[in-house]
Order: structure tokens, then C-alpha cells, then sequence
């Protein structure tokens, strides 16, 4: 991870002051770009402590195609009571609370574009869609993408097409928070690994990018167990990276600190469907790591 330490470093040297939508400022740059190979270990920040669990329930209710934050809870923690998740601060928000169809409510967020995207934008007032100037009565026509992709890597690992998209334009008004992490293209090589790219439109990259390298570095070895291949690597590409200035103090004390040997994934082999994974069947293995630097999130 010593790559993530030098976008840090690139960041504080190189990056400019911009505001933002919370009001907290960032130092930012644009277009970087970080390279993991997965066949070697895991890529867990060892420099401070990865919300591993987090991570792993998060991931899982994407799959899920779960919309609600209080789900989220159930299945990182067991319980959808009382239990605090990195989603519940903008379920909470006050831009969003009052459009809240129901507690927890996020709107079509990421596991809802991955399961569920419309293929035709239903007229609520009049219970059509409109395509090519005509009038379709449907009901929705929902397209899952998670699972075409898995197929199509099984029965044409050679596609141009094996592509993950959160960013559904028509439906960004119905988002608790629009995605960060827009895109990812899977690819399949001689060897039969599986490797993946993903894009980033925007990246809190002290407490952000870490936790999204380890759920995308997950995703594809998931994707790859189920789809009976081996890992390649997983190439992250982002647009506005920066640091929040409240988050300047911590990265400092990060940069003084020199990375660990990182991790190795542990998968329950037995399971050969993406939505059969549970927290269970999920860990790391000589996870060793600095203590953990807390900040706080910008909403």
C-alpha cells in the first residue's frame, strides 16, 4: 500500500484548495491512478486499522440490491436496531431525511443499480414509459446487472462488455448520495484471471479510498470464486481526489508510519453463488496493522 501513502503525499504537495458541497474544503487533484496485483495478497491499509466488517457488510448488501440503511445494520452487526453503519449519516441528513420514503430509506443508491436498474423510466401519473416517441404501459422493467455480468464471464469471458455501472443519470435525484465509485470493467486473461477497473468520479482519499480498494479488491475475488477463476489485478482510476482539510493533522500522522505485510483473503470455498455469502464466509488471515486514526466523515 505504499502506492496509497504517495497519493497522500501527492495530494498535501501538489493538490489546490476547492470547495465542496459539505462546506468543509478539500486540498484536491485530478486523475491519478493506483495498481494492485491481488494474486500476491490483499490490499488492506496496514498504515492504520480498515473497518474491515464495514467493508464486508457493505459489499454484501450491494449484492443484496438492498436500498435500506437499517438492512445494512442487520447484516454487518445481526441486528437492525441500534447499530450505527457508514450509511447512517446521510440517511439521517436533513437534504435527505424528508424525502425518505421509509427509515432507512436511500433512495436507488449503488445495490439498487447493480440488481434492480429501470430500464424504462416509469410516468407515475400515468403508469407509462416512453421509448422512441411511444407510450408503453409497463409496470418496470428492471435489468440486474450483477448477474448478467457473472453470466456473460462465464459464457463469454472474451467480451469487451463485462461492465458494473452505479451512475444511472435518469434516477440521481433519488439518491441519498449519488456514487462515488461509478464504474467498473471486468476482464479475463489467457491465464483465467480475473481482473477489474474501476472508476472513481470522487475520492475522500484518507477515509474513503481505503475502504473502496478493499470492497472492489473483494468483489473481484468473489466474482472470480463464483465464476471459477483465479485473480488478477484491480486498477482504480479517480477524477477529484482530495483530502479534507479536518483530515489533514491525521494524514500527516499516517505518513509517519511505514506499512505492514499485508493480509491474505480467506473464502469459504464451498460457495459457487455471489448472493450465497455471508459475513461468515468471509475473513482475513495475518491481518496485522497500526492503530486506528479517527476523523471525521463529511456528509
Amino acid at each position: 500500500m505504499k502506492q496509497y501513502l504517495e497519493l497522500l503525499k501527492d495530494i498535501l504537495e501538489n493538490g489546490e484548495d476547492k470547495g465542496d458541497r459539505t462546506g468543509v474544503g478539500t486540498i484536491s487533484v485530478f486523475g491519478r491512478q493506483l495498481r494492485f496485483d491481488l494474486r500476491e495478497s490483499f490490499p488492506a491499509v496496514t498504515t492504520k486499522k480498515l473497518a474491515w466488517k464495514a467493508c464486508v457488510g457493505e459489499l454484501l448488501w450491494f449484492i443484496e440490491g438492498s436500498n435500506d440503511e437499517r438492512r445494512l445494520a442487520e447484516i454487518t452487526h445481526g441486528s437492525r436496531d441500534g447499530n450505527v453503519t457508514i450509511w447512517t449519516p446521510n440517511a439521517l441528513a436533513p437534504y435527505w431525511k424528508n424525502r425518505a420514503k421509509f427509515e432507512g430509506d436511500l433512495g436507488r443508491v449503488y445495490g439498487v443499480q447493480w440488481r434492480h436498474w429501470n430500464k424504462y423510466r416509469e410516468e407515475k401519473e400515468y403508469g407509462v414509459a416512453h421509448k422512441g416517441g411511444q407510450r408503453l404501459a409497463v409496470d418496470r422493467i428492471e435489468v440486474d446487472q450483477l448477474a448478467a455480468l457473472i453470466t456473460g464471464l462465464k459464457e463469454n469471458p472474451n467480451d469487451r462488455r463485462h461492465i458494473l455501472s452505479s451512475w444511472n443519470v435518469a434516477e440521481l435525484d433519488q439518491m441519498a448520495l449519488p456514487p462515488c465509485h461509478v464504474m467498473s470493467q471486468f476482464y479475463v486473461n489467457k491465464k483465467k484471471e480475473l481482473s477489474c477497473h474501476m472508476y472513481q468520479r470522487s475520492v475522500d482519499v484518507f477515509l474513503g479510498l481505503p475502504f473502496n480498494i478493499a470492497s472492489y479488491a473483494l468483489l473481484t475475488n468473489l466474482i472470480a470464486q463464483v465464476c471459477d477463476l483465479k485473480v488478477g489485478e484491480l486498477v482504480i482510476s479517480t477524477g477529484d481526489t482530495h483530502i479534507y482539510k479536518n483530515h489533514i493533522h491525521q494524514v500527516k500522522e499516517q505518513l509517519q508510519r511505514e506499512p505492514l505485510t499485508p493480509p491474505q483473503l480467506l473464502l469459504n470455498p464451498m460457495i459457487d453463488t455471489i448472493e450465497n455469502f455471508t459475513m461468515s464466509d468471509i475473513s482475513l488471515e495475518n491481518y496485522i496493522f497500526h492503530p486506528p486514526i479517527k476523523a471525521e466523515m463529511a456528509v
